[in-house]
């Protein structure tokens, strides 16, 4: 699988890039300082018994499962600070060839369009070396700013899965936004800049969300 992974991607000071070990300090402080933010949102285990690893075990982890061609996991690095994460995962090869985002950010970073940007990177990255013909994020309904971000990346609105993920201790519903390969022929970074040059208003606004579902193995 090393075509597959390690990948690294960027556009101007962002980054995609693996974990490295050296980023443990900053995702620790990240992590603690974003933890109110992040909680309505992120994915939980419903197992009583299960605690997120910390980071070490947890870059293994995704390491192993990256080179597995199971998922591709991301660091969001902004500016070359270590500032959330990204994960492409639930491949489907064969008929169907789609993969699922999830993310989340710093919310000191967020307000400035980076988390649409480090979208459209992976996405272009899944649909041109990759292949894949769907891409799709899922979103809770009362996340109204990650769903106007979806909206200006000209992802489809496929309706709400009821019960969907475990979210902070409880099942919760999350809308589906999906986009095809066809739907972006010059890719969807090119589109997102477009949108970002045409537009008269403010970029996107993250400022007050992590993003889409960001699952947790």
């Amino acid at each position: 699988m090393s075509s597959f992974w390690p990948v690294v991607l960027s556009e101007g000071g962002l980054v995609l890039r693996p974990l490295h070990r050296q980023d443990a300090r900053e995702y620790t402080e990240v992590r603690r300082h974003n933890a109110d933010w992040l909680r309505p949102w992120e994915a939980t285990n419903p197992d009583p018994g299960y605690t997120l690893p910390s980071f070490h075990p947890l870059r293994r982890m995704l390491a192993s499962q990256a080179r597995q061609g199971l998922i591709l996991p991301f660091a969001i690095e902004v500016d070359g600070r270590f500032r959330g994460q990204l994960t492409v995962s639930s491949f489907q090869w064969g008929s169907l060839l789609s993969a699922t985002i999830g993310y989340w950010i710093d919310e000191r970073v967020a307000g400035w369009g980076h988390t649409p940007t480090a979208v459209a990177l992976a996405a272009d990255h899944c649909f041109s070396a990759l292949g894949l013909h769907r891409i799709e994020i899922n979103i809770r309904p009362e996340n109204t700013a990650s769903l106007r971000v979806v909206e200006k990346l000209g992802f489809r609105d496929e309706g709400v899965r009821e019960r969907y993920m475990h979210i902070d201790g409880e099942w919760c519903d999350h809308r589906t936004f999906a986009l095809v390969a066809e739907d972006v022929p010059f890719g969807l970074l090119d589109y997102w800049q477009r949108v970002r040059n045409s537009s008269a208003g403010p970029v996107a606004d993250d400022r007050h969300w992590p993003g889409g579902t960001e699952s947790w193995s």
